[in-house]
């Protein structure tokens, strides 16, 4: 599986927002040649009456330990953003997150890939 870069954080923080946008590696975007391998070349998904998770775990576990729901910024341009609650970070440690498409027909489409965060201890 592969992983994005590693977003560095601190216990307790509510920051920063991360922004996705989600594309269809299978449809070419307006004017482009479709590539596998160059998301500049992929369609955006319609988000429109979808819901999009954010779901967090730690490394080398299989529990659930947050799901944020992500607020569709630009729905016919498959844009969302996360923003954490304060009890997003608990504890220190390695984490992995997932992003979790459900559309308006209860359809599911997680993306492969993961990010990962190395959250370490605040000082208070």
């Amino acid at each position: 599986m592969a992983y994005s870069s590693t977003i560095k954080l601190v216990v307790g923080d509510t920051l920063p927002t991360l922004n996705f946008t989600l594309k269809d590696s299978n449809t070419a975007a307006s004017g482009k040649t479709l590539d596998a391998d160059d998301s500049t070349t992929w369609a955006a998904v319609n988000l429109s009456g979808s819901t999009v998770r954010f779901r967090i775990r730690e490394v080398g576990t299989t529990t659930v330990l947050k799901t944020i729901t992500g607020s569709i910024t630009g729905a016919s341009n498959g844009e969302v953003s996360v923003a954490f609650p304060s009890d997003t970070w608990t504890a220190a440690g390695t984490f992995e997150g997932e992003i979790e498409h459900t559309t308006s027909g209860s359809g599911i489409q997680t993306v492969q890939d993961l990010i990962k965060f190395q959250v370490r201890d605040d000082f208070d």
